[in-house]
């Protein structure tokens, strides 16, 4: 199913069912819709959006007027549906805010493919910038530089306990044993290697705790292992 929230503005009734409908059966399931570029606004004031389908002849403000208003709340994806085909009308569209242009008549599963395809273009950008960048307010991780921020100042790890880090904020607050953390930050095989790992720990702790006898970031538990705590909230003592 898609959770992706959709708005549809549209003055025609049937286009509204027509869409509704289409979209329902292609697995969206939050869709709102409006007839009015009022009802848009404070749609948009009130929710999130990740596409919103725009027609441009509107009762009271048109399409042109209204685009503005939504892009300056709002920071959907939005289509301009419209029987107005010339260049000068398209690049109108686009200068006021519109990502892209689709005219009338159409044919709904056209919309519904341009919506999937910049749905996924979104995800895929989503899922760059989450490999890319770390960063839980406290810590900031640049995977690209290997650039570690700590409260918005530069710290510098060694390569070992960089990856121990990464792979600690890539995992937050799961509960790792020596012998998980051994073979998913060194890659090989646990044979008992404990010093190797809490020595790391211990380094790691030095560089980003602000006492590291009393971690708040890297905690250890009892028994089981170590966990990372984003924001480093905990105050749990080893």
């Amino acid at each position: 199913m898609q959770h992706s929230p959709l708005l549809i503005v549209d003055d025609e009734q049937a286009i509204l069912q027509m869409l509704q409908t289409i979209l329902s059966k292609e697995g969206f399931t939050h869709i709102d819709v409006t007839k009015t570029a009022e009802g848009a606004i404070q749609l948009c004031k009130s929710k999130q959006y990740d596409v919103i389908l725009l027609d441009v002849m509107l009762p009271g403000e048109d399409g042109f007027d209204v685009c503005p208003k939504i892009r300056a709340i709002s920071d959907a994806t939005i289509f301009f549906l419209t029987a107005r085909t010339s260049d000068l009308d398209k690049l109108s569209g686009f200068a006021v805010g519109a990502d892209d242009y689709i005219t009338k008549p159409f044919n709904p599963l056209e919309v519904v493919a341009r919506i999937k395809a910049h749905l996924r273009r979104k995800q895929g950008r989503t899922a760059h910038r989450q490999k890319t960048y770390y960063d839980d307010g406290n810590i900031r991780i640049n995977t690209l530089s290997a650039e570690v921020m700590l409260k918005g100042k530069k710290v510098t790890l060694p390569a070992q306990v960089y990856q121990l880090l990464l792979f600690f904020c890539q995992h937050p607050n799961q509960v790792f044993s020596k012998s998980q953390l051994y073979e998913q930050v060194w890659g090989e095989e646990y044979l008992g290697e404990d010093n190797t790992v809490m020595v790391h720990i211990r380094k790691l702790r030095e560089q980003i705790e602000e006492n590291p006898s009393m971690p708040c970031y890297v905690i250890t538990v009892r028994g089981l292992g170590y966990k990372f705590i984003p924001n480093g909230k905990s105050h749990a003592n080893t």
